[in-house]
């Protein structure tokens, strides 16, 4: 009879091995269970492995940089809603001229962005890109939707002129016409969260 089974310290149920060593009926597990946990924690690795890998790799900025033109130079967009601005608020060509010419003032200081780009890292411009176009185009299309108190001309060409650092829209006017139609004071308001999001998402 064997002394191990007769020993009052070792459950009877345990399983002995080649080596004379119990292991409890607990720690006993299929083959399978290991192999397969195994692969499944192979596999997540992989996983993250890759996704990281395009995340940080160059292909991934260039999508970025694509995705971001698109999003850019908005302000030859201006002849969409310029007419729904000067009858909301009541301008006349005079003063919708000097919106337009404020509206093209700030993409000729766009050195700016350069230079910030030189001291500090990409993120930073997209970010700093990302807060004035969504407070420029969100101002002014609070202000044709009433939303806020009637804003000065001097203010006007103050908001256009900081969210006039956008977009280039052959695409963008498509996804405009999809999600809005035919709504010009929500172009406005299109024109300031798409970039925004757009600069946000890939800082």
């Amino acid at each position: 009879m064997d002394h191990a089974q007769n020993s009052p310290l070792v459950p009877k149920t345990a399983v002995p091995t080649h080596h004379n060593t119990i292991i409890p009926p607990n720690v006993v597990q299929p083959l399978s269970v290991h192999i397969a946990d195994m692969a499944t924690v192979q596999g997540w690795a992989d996983t993250r492995s890759l996704s990281l890998h395009v995340i940080t790799g160059r292909w991934f900025l260039v999508f970025a940089s694509f995705l971001i033109m698109v999003a850019a130079r908005a302000t030859y967009m201006f002849g969409l809603y310029s007419s729904e601005i000067k009858s909301t608020l009541g301008y006349d060509q005079t003063t919708l001229n000097l919106l337009n010419f404020f509206k093209d003032f700030d993409s000729n200081v766009g050195v700016l962005s350069g230079l910030i780009n030189e001291l500090t890292s990409p993120w930073v411009v997209l970010a700093i890109d990302a807060i004035l176009n969504l407070f420029g185009y969100l101002m002014i299309w609070l202000s044709i939707t009433k939303r806020v108190v009637r804003p000065a001309v001097w203010q006007m060409c103050l908001y256009i002129c900081i969210g006039a650092n956008s977009q280039s829209f052959a695409i963008t006017i498509l996804l405009y016409s999809v999600i809005y139609y035919d709504d010009t004071k929500a172009l406005i308001l299109f024109i300031g969260w798409l970039s925004a999001t757009i600069s946000v998402v890939f800082l």
